[in-house]
Parts: structure tokens; sequence; C-alpha cells
């Protein structure tokens, strides 16, 4: 058997790496290895038992400060331990988190292939969102095999001088995730959430989702978009607003603040994955600065407002699936004004992200990579990008 190590440190990690784990469950030659990458304990942990996972290797690495660097210096040491004892294929790591980063660098410094899922999504300006856009960049230029969600990821990577026989598009695990999820269609878990569909449903009203993390909106920009928010549920008497609050304490200390004591707004704890899949699928309209959100609300059909001056995700904004923002409160109102006001709904699984089958070109284009011969082939061929 060759083992193929997928890491995750945070939720969306979890989420992305965890349909490869199922589509390399029963492969003759490769084994999944999931390895918690430790910033986040207990999101990981609770999104991988939604798809039946579980880590089969945890890194503990103790934080105080919670800077990247704090989180590089104490994984580093811990993944080039694991890779030294388990000696793997292949590493795959997912998207821009510190997590991603150290472990591409410990499977790089140690000669094993590294393979980048949602590899070549860029914004163009290392300011923003920072540090992801810095930390994509570097992975690429140390990965062995990108795995590029659209044919305008494959393109920024070819651009860089990337060799075509290392770009694959694939489409994005994220929303293969999405459909398996919402496929078993659990009922609510988390408590606010029950209420609150009950709400719903009694009152005929619409549900409004929040998402808002991102580090360079802490702050200013952070209060601005909170401030909109709540202009929202006040403007709009049939709308309730939904935000399951990040655990970092900048983030839910300032929603309880400026969002907390209003009737038709919920501020909750973070939601686990089916529970935040099942507020999706019913949302009117959701205000995110997530990336993986940008991704999935397509599946449904839900317009998304991207509470980012510029996004990598530019395929959602291409096909009409989400427009930018920014964090300016007059503008979040008079676009969320529209879009309540109209009642727009998009065409439902018109995904430009892709089309639920990215884990097997995955595992295809990972079957290459370790060098297997056609005899295990289970996927069609990735498509290729020309220079």
């Amino acid at each position: 058997m060759k083992e193929v190590l997928l890491l995750a440190g945070t939720r969306p990690e979890a989420v992305k790496v965890a349909p490869v784990a199922l589509a390399l469950a029963d492969h003759p030659v490769l084994r999944p290895v999931i390895v918690h990458g430790g910033p986040h304990p207990g999101l990981v942990e609770q999104a991988l038992r939604a798809f039946g996972l579980r880590p089969d290797v945890e890194l503990d690495v103790p934080r105080a400060t919670g800077t990247p660097a704090e989180l590089v210096a104490g994984l580093l040491p811990e993944l080039d331990r694991v890779l030294g004892e388990r000696a793997p294929a292949v590493v795959v790591v997912q998207g821009d988190a510190t997590t991603a980063l150290a472990g591409a660098l410990a499977a790089f410094w140690r000669g094993i292939p590294v393979a980048h899922l949602d590899a070549g999504l860029r914004t163009g300006d290392l300011a923003g969102p920072f540090p992801e856009e810095g930390t994509r960049q570097m992975i690429a230029r140390i990965a062995r095999l990108h795995l590029a969600p659209t044919d305008d990821a494959a393109a920024a990577l070819v651009g860089e001088g990337l060799v075509d026989r290392e770009v694959v598009v694939t489409g994005t695990t994220a929303v293969d995730a999405v459909r398996r999820v919402a496929a078993a269609d659990l009922p609510a878990r988390d408590p606010d959430l029950a209420v609150l569909e009950r709400v719903l449903d009694e009152r005929a009203e619409r549900l409004v989702l929040v998402t808002a993390h991102r580090r360079e909106s802490w702050g200013a920009p952070l209060e601005r978009v909170l401030r909109a928010v709540r202009g929202i549920a006040d403007r709009h008497p049939d709308v309730r607003v939904l935000l399951p609050a990040h655990p970092e304490p900048a983030v839910r200390e300032a929603a309880l603040r400026v969002l907390g004591g209003h009737e038709r707004i919920v501020v909750s704890a973070p939601l686990a994955y089916p529970d935040l899949v099942r507020a999706l699928r019913r949302a009117a309209l959701v205000l995110t600065d997530s990336g993986g959100i940008q991704e999935e609300a397509p599946t449904f059909g839900v317009p998304v407002l991207v509470l980012r001056e510029a996004t990598e995700r530019v395929a959602a904004v291409d096909a009409g699936c989400a427009w930018l923002v920014g964090t300016d409160p007059i503008r979040i109102l008079a676009e969320a004004g529209w879009v309540l006001g109209s009642r727009l709904r998009l065409p439902v699984g018109r995904n430009p992200f892709g089309d639920g089958r990215a884990a097997s070109r995955v595992r295809s284009a990972l079957e290459r990579l370790v060098g297997l011969p056609l005899d295990f082939a289970t996927a069609p061929l990735p498509v290729r990008i020309p220079t």
C-alpha cells in the first residue's frame, strides 16, 4: 500500500479533503491517511464526522499567541516526525491555510511530492486576502501536482510558468461535499438553528445567512459589515438573520456587541457542517467573506454578496452567482435590498466550481502522480491545460 497523507487543520480543509478520503477508501493501492494539523481542535473532528470519517493522526500543537509564525513553528517538527515515520507517497494540502503551507514545506524538505487542492485561485494582490494570497503562491512554487478548481485557476498557474503536466482541472471537492451532505438531509442539531427554522416556517419569513471572519476585516471593516447586517434586519421585516460566530474572540465579541439584542438576528455558535449546509440551502441571501461558501452557494441557487474588495473565486462573479460589495454599509444595504426586494433566485445546480465529481478526478490524478500503471485507473483522466 502507498499512503496518501491528507492534511486538515481547519474546518474548510477537513470538508474538502473528506471527499478525497472517501474516493480513496476502496483503492487497491492508495490508502488515505487524514492528519489533523491542530489549530482548530474540535471543528476538524466535527466536520469529518459529517462524512463518517475521523483523523488517523492528531498533532498536538499548543498555541498561545495564535499567530501564523507560532503555528508554523509548532507544526513543522511535528509534521516532519509524522512524514519520517510514515513515508507517504504523496502529501495532499488544501487551499490557503497556514497548515497547508507547513505541510507543503515539510513534505518538500523530505522529498515527498505535494498535491495542492484548489490550486491557482488568485486575486493578484498579496495584501488581500492576507496572508492567504501569499500562502497559495508559496505552495504553488513547490507543489508537484496542482488540482485546479476551474479553467481560470489552471490558466493562472500556467501563466506563472508552471509546466502543463503538473496542472489538472478537477473542480473543487467542496461541491462534492455539499451535495453529499445536502442529500443526507439531516435535521438541525444546533438548538438556535432548530428554533429559527420553526419561526421561519410559522411566519413564512426568509433567512439571511451571514459569515464574516477574515483577519483583514477585523476591527473597523467588520464593524461596518455588522452595522449593515443590523440595517438589513431593520429594513426587511420579513427577514431573519443568522450569523454563526467564528470562535476568534475579535469576531465573536464584535458580533455580540453590534447585533446582540435584535429580535430578528441570531448570533449562534459555529455550526456543524450539516447544519451550515442546511441553513445555506434555505437562505434567501448570503453575506460572506468565506471562500468556501462562494463555492457552495451556487449549488442551491443562493445569491451571494462577497464582503471583500477582491475575490480569488472570480468564477462566481463571472457566472452571476456572486457580487463583490466590500465592507461599505451603504453598498451592502443597497445590494441586499435589491436581492431581497426582487426575490432573486439563481438556477439550481449550475455551479461554476464543479459537478460533484471532483474527488474521482483527484483520485485519478494521484494515481498518475505516484506512477501507478493504467490498470489502476478508476476515473477519466483529468483535463490538461496547454501552455
